[in-house]
């Protein structure tokens, strides 16, 4: 479990302890969450979804942003779908989800950012978030198995989508990568399936942690699709990167720019099969960075 540093003495050796004072657990954040919906019941409404499969189920927190100004109608606003905690072990993509509700509906300061032209913004955009997709999984990390990225039951969820499924490249590795016993066998990639076909969103960002990086597909090759939609993903990769990162983030496939391919990943299904038109996976660093990259893309 989280511990604080006066009770970490009583975790055996072999657990590696948390600091609450760098990430909160999870049933906490998720308390927080509900806490800061039913603040803003104006702007933010909320929905728990769940599913099952062979006797494993997974539920998932939904959020949904819609500005209270009725000045742009529903049905020309851009939709985005943020996903947080893919993987078990990336704890702070979920505070990073948490920092952006705040922001979104308490006007936390970002930098960068003016607060009068960010209001504006927001009266075009409906923002979905899923803070804790992987909430199985990240109860395993914080119960001890602190490099743990997979589900519940061992699963890779960014290997569980029908895209290049199941291939598995020489340096496959079992407790990494492990895909699952057929595309969507999962409950979590269930859910997020659905979300995608019933949402359909124009912006799809999937937040991981461990790099600097704005991937865009493909991750099963080393290429980028062809054509004016991916010039223009790219076109918005490097507009963020240099705005926000001076250049320093890789960015471009994620199978070209991170130094090796992935089979069966969420973007790669949200562009070829969901007809996203801008499905981005970021690799994040620094939670305050982050929301300002999230927010630049419009």
């Amino acid at each position: 479990a989280l511990v604080s540093p006066a009770s970490a003495k009583k975790i055996p050796a072999s657990v590696t302890p948390i600091s609450r004072d760098l990430y909160r657990p999870s049933d906490t954040l998720l308390s927080e969450i509900k806490a800061l919906v039913a603040r803003n019941p104006d702007r933010l409404t909320m929905d728990t979804v769940r599913a099952g499969n062979k006797g494993y189920s997974a539920e998932m927190l939904v959020v949904t942003f819609n500005h209270v100004k009725k000045t742009v109608h529903d049905g020309s606003k851009i939709k985005i779908l943020l996903s947080f905690g893919q993987h078990g072990r990336e704890l702070i993509t979920s505070e990073l989800a948490l920092s952006l509700l705040y922001i979104l509906t308490e006007k936390r300061k970002i930098a960068g950012v003016d607060l009068s032209s960010f209001e504006k913004i927001l009266e075009h955009l409906v923002i979905k978030v899923v803070p804790i997709e992987n909430f199985n999984g990240r109860k395993r990390v914080e119960a001890g198995e602190i490099c743990d990225r997979r589900n519940g039951r061992g699963v890779d969820l960014n290997r569980n989508w029908s895209v290049d499924w199941g291939k598995k490249e020489k340096d496959y590795n079992p407790f990494e990568e492990d895909p699952g016993t057929a595309p969507f066998s999962e409950p979590e990639a269930q859910i997020m399936q659905e979300l995608s076909k019933s949402f359909k969103p124009h912006i799809w960002v999937n937040v991981h942690s461990g790099m600097e990086a704005l991937f865009m597909p493909y991750d099963h090759k080393n290429t980028t699709p062809d054509g004016a939609p991916s010039h223009l993903m790219r076109s918005v990769l490097e507009n963020v990167n240099h705005r926000n990162f001076q250049d320093s983030c890789l960015v471009g496939s994620g199978g070209g720019a991170v130094g090796y391919l992935a089979h069966g990943t969420t973007t790669d299904y949200l562009y070829d099969i969901a007809k996203v038109p801008m499905p981005f996976t970021f690799e994040v660093s620094s939670s305050v960075v982050s929301v300002a990259t999230i927010m630049n893309l419009y």
